[in-house]
């Protein structure tokens, strides 16, 4: 569709805008500078794009397709690295197995779904699934006793490389037969006293110190309470009648429970894949990267909840940390993670381009 697109070309115009102007460009691509300017002009015709304005001083100015392809030049070029590499790894022999983890939280689809992926790509490879708690898992990934692993966040660490994939509401579970299941949503207040089953804090303290905060905020305090350790056993407990639970959305129910949002709340359970910065089987990155496609061909998108007001969100299961304030909605906004990256790169880089002067 595009054979006329060749990798140098990308190179070609992310130095171009790197460097903010053609001669700086030649100079580091050791090419002469007319050479560029055809590689420059023929790309933006045949795309029918534009990519930069010039300046004066032989200096460019990226337009907003501009600031767009720089981030995405980057992932095409990065791309190509990691695929040589895995292919090269693969040559040599040095991906024999697999392990790859998850933890119970995580949606398991999601996993298998991951593990089927590398099947593909290498299906002589044996995929040895392994189970455990995200601090077990992280654990193992630093020692080399697991390749890669999904996890509930929060979770950070120097050497691991956190992808972040999905963020999925949480909700209410009950029985169907309790009072509260004839309201639409609940409020956060009806939670207290109520709220009675919960994953066990010693399976992810972090976890449930976070979410400690966020019912405190919310005027809720716990207080007596049942623990499980999967989410099949909170189910258990509910349906025994021993308290509400909070569960995943979308998580399959037993018949006899249903589920309720909480109104006013931004609560999420986010998935992340772990692998290590240095030792990680080279097919890794590649899988992250097909994950997220197949991810957003299907619809299931990494949800961004809102709040009803114009405070901060807050994320359950979430590192602490600030982030941006934001308008209500009539909903959940959907969206990619390659999404929100671009869009923080594009801010990034038009602060980096401040100091050029506007088009006269």
């Amino acid at each position: 569709m595009y054979e006329w697109a060749e990798l140098r070309h990308f190179r070609y115009l992310l130095t171009i805008l790197e460097k903010q102007g053609f001669r700086a460009a030649a100079e580091e691509l050791r090419t002469a500078q007319p050479n560029l300017s055809v590689q420059a002009r023929q790309f933006q015709e045949n795309a029918s794009v534009r990519l930069f304005r010039k300046m004066k001083g032989g200096r460019i100015r990226p337009t907003d397709t501009g600031v767009a392809f720089k981030v995405l030049a980057r992932l095409l070029l990065e791309t190509r690295d990691e695929v040589i590499d895995a292919l090269i790894a693969i040559e040599r022999g040095e991906i024999r197995s697999v392990r790859f983890g998850c933890t119970p939280l995580v949606e398991q689809g999601l996993f298998r779904t991951f593990c089927d992926l590398h099947k593909e790509i290498l299906p002589i490879c044996p995929v040895r699934p392994t189970h455990g708690d995200t601090a077990h898992l992280a654990e193992e990934i630093i020692s080399g006793t697991v390749d890669a692993a999904f996890v509930t966040l929060p979770l950070c660490h120097p050497d691991l490389h956190i992808e972040e994939l999905r963020r999925d509401r949480l909700v209410v579970c009950l029985r169907r037969d309790d009072p509260l299941a004839a309201k639409a949503s609940l409020q956060a207040t009806e939670l207290q006293g109520n709220l009675a089953v919960l994953y066990h804090p010693q399976r992810h303290p972090d976890a449930h110190e976070r979410l400690q905060e966020l019912l405190r905020d919310a005027g809720v305090q716990l207080e007596d309470y049942s623990c499980a350790s999967h989410p099949s056993e909170i189910q258990t407990l509910v349906k025994g009648g021993h308290g509400l639970a909070l569960i995943r959305e979308g998580t399959t129910l037993d018949e006899e429970l249903t589920t309720r949002p909480i109104a006013g709340v931004d609560w999420t359970v986010d998935t992340a894949l772990i692998y290590h910065k240095v030792r990680h089987p080279k097919t890794v990155p590649i899988l992250v990267k097909r994950l997220m496609k197949h991810l957003s061909q299907n619809g299931k998108e990494m949800v961004k909840m809102v709040t009803n007001d114009q405070s901060t969100p807050v994320q359950a299961y979430v590192a602490k940390g600030k982030r941006p304030s934001r308008r209500a909605t009539d909903g959940p906004i959907q969206m990619t993670l390659l999404g929100q990256k671009l869009k923080h790169q594009r801010e990034i880089e038009r602060g980096d381009t401040s100091e050029l002067s506007p088009d006269k």
